[in-house]
């Protein structure tokens, strides 16, 4: 489940909230690249920020730190100032319509949406920037940077109420269709050798071992999280051993259309569970 802007946002909202300190940001940003830097898009994106403009140089991650708090600006009421976005084509709703930022955010997936209380609003999009001779660690090329864009936004969106419950009751019934269809995909292999479809799926949950999140997170949304990260396992899973394990082309399309379903309700389980976090720690 976890990508660059839900760690943002997880984490930056429990800093504000004074429940994590700078460095426990700064540090879950670093699971996804060493160093991360910040820049406005536009004249009124600095202006609520403090970036610089029009010089667009970048700065460093302490100062997307200032960037959140900027934006955030002084709060008289408790709550949460960050939201996240996840758009996918045919659903980006939270974001303006029309807007460089609503298409720059659909792009890469993913967003964070910062309010005010004095009305302005920011969004931030996060973009890899990897050096082409970089090959790990035994390389003199630079490691890659974790850019984040500042764009200014004409409001913060209402954030839309996800019930956690319902979310949870839906997404067990999403657990057990994607493992019925990784099992009928395993058993359909015609015979062609495919590797352990449950061992591959624990392999793609792995990678998301190394994050976490803040300690005031309610144990059920974490719950939602893991089993929503389950399900999209699968579903990656899946994808990858549909053409090996189905032989017609109308076989692999049914099959399709029974998983994309639930990407959906993944998607809307990660965001309940993630509102009741940003939540919790107010």
């Amino acid at each position: 489940m976890w990508c660059p802007s839900v760690s943002l946002t997880l984490w930056a909202n429990a800093w504000l909230a004074g429940q994590a300190a700078p460095d426990d940001v700064l540090d879950a940003l670093s699971c996804w690249a060493p160093a991360h830097s910040v820049a406005a898009y536009d004249a009124a994106a600095a202006d609520v920020t403090g970036l610089p403009w029009p010089d667009v140089n970048t700065a460093t991650s302490v100062s997307l730190l200032q960037t959140v708090r900027g934006a955030a600006g002084l709060r008289t009421a408790p709550g949460p100032a960050l939201s996240l976005a996840l758009p996918v084509p045919g659903d980006v709703r939270g974001l303006p319509a029309g807007s460089t930022f609503a298409r720059d955010a659909l792009a890469v997936g993913e967003a964070v949406i910062i309010g005010s209380e004095r009305g302005a609003a920011i969004g931030l999009v996060p973009e890899f920037e990897i050096d082409g001779d970089y090959l790990g660690d035994d390389t003199d090329a630079d490691p890659p940077v974790l850019s984040w864009t500042a764009y200014s936004v004409p409001a913060a969106p209402t954030p839309e109420h996800r019930d956690l419950g319902e979310a949870e009751y839906t997404l067990r019934a999403a657990v057990r269709s994607a493992a019925d269809a990784l099992v009928a995909l395993r058993d359909g292999g015609g015979g062609i050798d495919v590797d352990d479809p449950r061992a591959m799926v624990e392999q793609v949950l792995a990678v998301t071992h190394q994050h976490r999140a803040p300690e005031h997170a309610p144990t059920r949304a974490l719950r939602v999280l893991e089993n929503a990260a389950q399900v999209d396992a699968i579903i990656t899973v899946s994808a990858g051993l549909m053409p090996i394990a189905i032989q017609s082309s109308s076989e692999v399309q049914s099959a399709s259309d029974a998983l994309r379903p639930l990407a959906g309700v993944v998607r809307s389980a990660r965001l309940a569970a993630i509102s009741a976090i940003l939540y919790s720690a107010w």
